[in-house]
């Protein structure tokens, strides 16, 4: 089946990665952040000047103690960073080179019982890797999803290229999705690319069920085909895992230990030489910008530019981020601003000419080119969600904290990143994912 996705934005960004794997030095640090983790209460499980081996609690959730948060590597427990009213923003850990783990119980997943798949996941700290929809939050290991969606392809700007990533570790992938299949009263969902499944790494995999999409972005965004595959409705639960997730479930369960390696695209329109390196789960990012990065004001980005989150050049790559962009701050000064005719800026209307260029690169920076305007309704939100909701009428709802009105608008079934298109779009500078955030809490705090 190909799903036709016509609604949305291709944003084409200079800096795109050249298919290049690259093993870069071993870091000094590494840091795993309960912020990556929307809804976490973290409670501490070590101190500084702990030791731990990879697959070491670090933290747990305070009200799931049995979800945990383990050590990508052995070490040494160096700072625990704290932000306002003492949260607990990271904890790094300082690596001995041993590569020390804790050994777990290895198996066929077929031979295990789904309590005793979940258990193992539970206590490696790769229970995380699966998140739930609605809400998008860690999944609840009580629950039984009515299917698992993965998505294939990343279509979001400078996006990594997940055949490329995965061509070597397609035995882990099969495993890892046999694993999945133990977890769910459904199927295994898998989004392509149209006319790319043939080639793809997906093509020999057992036990999945393929549907192709076509488009611009966001066609990638799981919470996308999940709403064209199979909507969530009131009541409903449904998984969501990362491929690069799925294959460090599968090593799990194939060594026996916590294989934290993860392969990240550096790209943006700052780095001299885009191409993917080869790193662990947590690395700070200072591994592969030294040397590749041009001067100036730049802003460092786990993630992409649409939903990533801003870091230092020392900073650390989030749990489930397989892209650190940079680009240009942005916080300078244009001259007559937004009414400068202007040949080399991207624009969503035909205000610049980039309408013309539709196979051009850009370089984009962090300027909002506005101000804060009022929240009214433009149309422009619809052109970019290819969902059938009310965006606008979603939000404000949010503001009013109508859960009846949420539900009916459809909240059940978005994510940050499938709004975060009308981010990049609202002429009123609205900060359309956090606005979202706020309603997923409210509606956690309402039904637990």
């Amino acid at each position: 089946m190909v799903v036709k996705i016509k609604k949305g934005l291709d944003i084409r960004l200079k800096g795109q990665p050249a298919l290049t794997l690259v093993t870069p030095q071993l870091t000094d640090l590494y840091a795993l952040k309960p912020t990556d983790f929307p809804g976490l209460t973290p409670k501490l499980a070590v101190k500084v000047d702990h030791e731990v081996k990879a697959g070491s609690p670090l933290f747990f959730d305070k009200y799931r103690p049995e979800v945990k948060f383990t050590s990508p590597v052995s070490g040494k427990v160096v700072a625990v960073n704290r932000g306002e009213r003492r949260k607990i923003l990271e904890v790094v850990i300082q690596p001995d080179g041993k590569n020390s783990a804790i050994v777990f119980k290895k198996g066929d997943p077929k031979n295990l019982s789904r309590e005793e798949i979940i258990e193992l996941l539970l206590e490696s700290g790769l229970w995380p890797f699966i998140r739930q929809r609605p809400f998008n939050v860690i999944a609840n290991p009580e629950d039984k999803p009515k299917a698992i969606f993965i998505s294939g392809f990343d279509s979001s700007p400078l996006a990594p290229d997940y055949n490329f990533i995965l061509k070597e570790y397609v035995d882990s992938l099969q495993v890892g999705v046999d694993v999945l299949s133990e977890l769910t009263i459904g199927k295994i969902h898998i989004g392509v690319k149209a006319g790319t499944f043939n080639e793809s790494v997906f093509s020999s995999l057992m036990n999945i069920e393929v549907t192709e999409f076509s488009g611009p972005h966001p066609a990638g965004n799981v919470g996308v085909q999940i709403h064209h595959v199979d909507p969530i409705n009131k009541g409903e639960v449904v998984w969501v895992v990362n491929p690069q997730d799925v294959v460090t479930i599968g090593k799990l369960f194939e060594k026996g230990v916590l294989d934290p390696e993860r392969v990240v695209t550096l790209a943006g329109s700052e780095i001299k030489n885009p191409q993917y390196y080869k790193i662990a789960i947590g690395a700070s990012v200072k591994c592969m910008i030294e040397g590749n990065i041009k001067r100036g004001n730049l802003r460092f980005i786990s993630g992409n530019v649409l939903t990533g989150t801003a870091i230092s050049r020392e900073g650390y790559v989030g749990f489930y981020d397989s892209q650190v962009t940079v680009i240009p701050e942005g916080n300078s000064h244009e001259f007559f601003g937004w009414a400068m005719p202007r040949l080399k800026k991207f624009s969503t209307s035909r205000s610049y000419f980039s309408w013309l260029m539709p196979n051009r690169e850009f370089v984009a920076d962090t300027n909002l080119n506005g101000g804060q305007r009022a929240f009214v309704i433009t149309g422009e939100y619809e052109k970019v969600l290819p969902m059938d909701i009310y965006p606008v009428h979603l939000l404000k709802a949010i503001f009013i904290e109508d859960i009846d009105l949420m539900e009916n608008l459809g909240i059940y079934e978005i994510a940050e990143e499938d709004m975060a298109l009308c981010e990049f779009v609202c002429t009123s500078k609205t900060e359309v994912q956090s606005i979202l955030r706020q309603g997923f809490d409210l509606m956690i705090k309402e039904f637990g």
